[in-house]
């Protein structure tokens, strides 16, 4: 049997994920890693796989085939936003890498950026370089691809289901909220700099994904 690592061994494993390499340290490497050196560096997607996800309707963790739902892994800015910078999973792979991930596990986990190889492509959009502590999964039927600066987004179709995840376990609604209002300014601050129309189309978008809140 695989050594996985203690802390997911008694996790349910989809059989698809099952199917990954797992690195040194016990953990399966998500299909979107790339491999530099022979050894998989969690920091950097694979833009090659990337274009395949997008255009076969592949999963972003598990690399087989998507069905009709489709499951965003995104944190709860893009809630409010509506937008991600990733491709969908299926629901098994995207529940397993919130209960799984190191960093979507531990909210006072950074980002190691010592070391990154200079040719890395970062990724679309406005970066939050914050670690939300909250992860939900927005499983949805449709999304759009929105053209940015330096890349390409996930519009997001209306949610069919919404989880919300901390430590790898379901988020309280008090988590949720800090996480929001911790990551609230970073969006104001860029609506204020792009004019006024900008800030109240960000007002009503905060007031949809705010009723999207469990026990709001």
């Amino acid at each position: 049997m695989t050594n996985y690592n203690p802390a997911i061994n008694k996790l349910d494993i989809p059989r698809r994920i099952l199917k990954l390499p797992i690195d040194e340290r016990g953990y399966p490497v998500p299909k979107f890693i790339k491999w530099i050196d022979g050894k998989p560096d969690f920091r950097v997607a694979d833009q090659k796989f990337l274009q395949r996800a997008m255009m076969q309707r592949l999963c972003w963790l598990c690399g087989e085939q998507l069905g009709r739902h489709m499951a965003f892994v995104i944190g709860p800015m893009c809630c409010i936003n509506r937008v991600s910078s990733e491709p969908p999973s299926h629901l098994d792979c995207a529940t397993f890498a919130v209960r799984a991930c190191p960093f979507l596990t531990q909210p006072k986990r950074r980002r190691n950026d010592e070391g990154l190889p200079e040719d890395r492509i970062d990724a679309p959009g406005i970066p939050f370089n914050r670690n939300p502590g909250v992860s939900l999964i927005w499983v949805t039927e449709s999304y759009q691809l929105m053209s940015a600066h330096n890349g390409t987004l996930f519009r997001l179709g209306e949610p069919s289901l919404l989880k919300w995840y901390a430590h790898g376990r379901t988020a309280t609604h008090e988590e949720i909220m800090e996480s929001i209002d911790g990551g609230l300014p970073l969006l104001q601050a860029a609506a204020r700099a792009e004019g006024p129309e900008a800030l109240a189309a960000l007002n009503l978008a905060v007031a949809h994904g705010l009723a999207l809140v469990p026990g709001a």
